[in-house]
């Protein structure tokens, strides 16, 4: 192995005839590994480590998936994406993918490995923005976003009471807890933040789910963070949607900054996928332009739920069938407990 080189491999997803897996390469990395802490200047430190990098551009990258090979380059900025059909029928459910930096002559320079989901045939899926709709990050306030990041580990982000148990209900919506609905947590934040997301929503309990955040940013740009233009956004969201044809989709967003005129957007395309729109209302004074952006998705028959607290948005979930009653939900144990 090669301590110059490292590769960094995100969770993947899609089916047998369309699967993806994004990752970054580096000529070095700093140690991301956090051991959790009150201490603001731990916490400090820690934060600024996940953008001191420098990105391995024309790095020769090599996936293996079961008995498949393929092989891919790095970009200019270190990402890389493999994109494949698999050679043999994939089950439902997470798979093991290997990637391997390597030189001219085939050696290993540096390995990672990850999963990529393929989500079971169920009737919805539901894709979700990060801050402010599942976690406070003050976003639309570049100051309180950074206090948030500065003086937080990933253990001590506050999510929203009630949204852990709204999104494991949703999970199991007309399914059970072998074949679970799919989870596509999509944001503008950065993916150098993606370790610190996964450990707070592990740690919060929220349903285990695929991540799709943005370019990777250096640490000259860290206070630019989460600020990137939100046309990524909606590209990502309708690969999604695109690599998925059996599934309705439900969105969660909020109202900071663009989720409803970009869940509106996808509504107006593609009417016939969408099967709900919750927005939480962050900004009050927002509240009448959410609900003039919705306007026309709800003349299409899609379910609209403007909320101020999960516990609403639960009830909204009930009252259209997108929540059966509890005593109802094979596996609704392992949630409340």
């Amino acid at each position: 192995m090669n301590n110059s080189v490292s590769i960094k491999v995100y969770h993947g997803y899609g089916h047998t005839n369309n699967l993806v897996i994004y990752g970054n390469a580096f000529k070095y990395k700093a140690r991301t590994v956090q051991h959790y802490s009150d201490n603001l200047f731990t916490n400090i430190l820690h934060l600024l480590r996940l953008f001191i990098l420098k990105p391995f551009p024309g790095l020769k990258l090599r996936l293996t998936f079961h008995d498949q090979v393929v092989y891919q380059t790095s970009e200019y900025d270190g990402f890389f994406k493999f994109e494949w059909k698999a050679a043999k029928e994939v089950a439902a459910g997470w798979h093991d993918v290997k990637v391997e930096a390597i030189d001219e002559q085939q050696q290993v320079l540096a390995v990672c490995s990850s999963t990529i989901f393929v989500p079971h045939i169920t009737q919805y899926a539901f894709i979700s923005d990060i801050d402010d709709t599942i976690m406070v990050s003050h976003s639309a306030t570049i100051y309180k976003r950074l206090r948030e990041l500065f003086i937080k580990n990933p253990r001590t982000r506050k999510t929203f009471t009630d949204v852990q148990l709204h999104y494991s209900l949703l999970a199991l919506s007309h399914t059970t807890a072998d074949q679970p609905n799919p989870f596509f947590y999509v944001s503008s934040s950065e993916w150098n933040l993606y370790d610190y997301l996964v450990e707070t929503f592990r740690f919060n309990k929220l349903p285990e789910g695929v991540f799709l955040l943005n370019q990777i940013k250096m640490w000259t740009n860290f206070l630019k963070s989460g600020k990137t233009g939100h046309e990524g956004k909606l590209i990502r969201v309708m690969r999604i949607i695109s690599a998925f044809p059996n599934q309705r989709f439900v969105f969660f967003g909020d109202n900071s900054q663009r989720d409803p005129f970009i869940y509106a957007s996808i509504a107006e395309r593609y009417p016939e996928k969408v099967e709900a729109i919750y927005i939480r209302n962050i900004l009050p004074a927002n509240e009448q332009s959410t609900q003039a952006a919705l306007a026309a998705a709800k003349e299409k028959g899609i379910k609209i739920c403007v909320f101020n607290s999960s516990s609403e948005a639960m009830t909204h979930s009930r009252a259209v069938g997108l929540i059966a009653p509890l005593d109802h939900i094979k596996g609704i144990e392992t949630i409340l407990n």
